[in-house]
């Protein structure tokens, strides 16, 4: 029978062995990859699904500031359109005014 020292000595020379397959292995695999990205001629963004998309002009979210629809001529104040209604504009729509008497 053999001892624990002779054991835990074969365990490591297995584990190394298994560790040296792995990464042989593993590098097999890489360089196949590799080959099919050279030969399809794809990226590694390709490969992780993040390819940049091609934006048509109307489409996405816009980057710029968006015009003024409604103005305050008291005081200047102005609103988009978009989000919520500022305080000065529900204050006037409360006290009667219409929302058009504010269009641009």
């Amino acid at each position: 029978m053999a001892t624990l020292q002779e054991l835990l000595a074969q365990r490591a020379e297995i584990e190394k062995k298994i560790a040296d397959v792995q990464r042989e292995e593993r590098g097999v695999a890489i360089n196949k990859v590799r080959q099919l990205m050279a030969e399809f001629g794809l990226t590694a963004a390709d490969i992780a699904g993040k390819a940049p998309s091609v934006r048509s002009a109307g489409s996405g979210k816009s980057t710029g500031k968006v015009a003024a629809k409604y103005r305050n001529a008291q005081t200047g104040d102005s609103w988009t359109g978009r989000g919520l209604q500022p305080k000065w504009l529900k204050a006037a729509l409360a006290d009667g005014a219409k929302l058009e008497d504010f269009a641009l």
